[in-house]
């Protein structure tokens, strides 16, 4: 399993379950040089969802009680497993990646760091589940994705706004 993409490239891969065992490795990690409890670490984004391609980069969602009251600890923490805080700003969100190598151009992992059962948590949860329990939304999330491929294998913010409008529409249906 090669896991990684640079900084803009937007590539998928089939589905493998290698990438639930390297979350599961990664997982237990985290929560050895963290001290978060495992189930405040779980595995989201499409290499969550069996059989979807999806980018080979692992996303890993971490619950914490407060995001203004994390502490330096946890960021040591996350950097002794390898994960680097990244300059992206998100409403509700920071952001933590893993590289291939010092040079940093290719990621393998991220870490999007959340207050642990509020709203973006919920949502990124139900929708990992969802699209697990729902062949129908797999397959037109699938379709979307290789759209977007069709026209371009660059920008991974524009891919990310491509689908945005599925993924809201799944969020809509945790609260319907």
């Amino acid at each position: 399993m090669k896991l990684g993409l640079n900084s803009d490239e937007v590539k998928l891969m089939d589905y493998t379950p290698a990438w639930n065992e390297e979350f599961m490795r990664v997982k237990e990690e985290l929560a050895e040089k963290t001290a978060l409890d495992e189930n405040r670490i779980q595995h989201i984004g499409s290499t969550a969802i069996k059989g979807m391609a999806a980018k080979p980069i692992i996303d890993i969602l971490v619950g914490v009680n407060d995001l203004s009251k994390v502490d330096k600890s946890l960021f040591k923490g996350f950097s002794r497993a390898g994960f680097l805080r990244l300059k992206a700003e998100r409403p509700g969100e920071i952001v933590l990646a893993k590289f291939t190598d010092d040079t940093y151009e290719v990621k393998t992992h991220f870490i999007h760091l959340v207050e642990y059962q509020k709203e973006l948590w919920n949502n990124l949860i139900f929708f990992r589940d969802y699209l697990n329990s729902n062949e129908a939304a797999r397959k037109q999330y699938l379709e979307i994705k290789l759209e977007y491929l069709k026209n371009s294998s660059i920008g991974v913010n524009e891919y990310t706004d491509f689908k945005e409008e599925f993924v809201k529409d799944i969020f809509k249906k945790r609260t319907d």
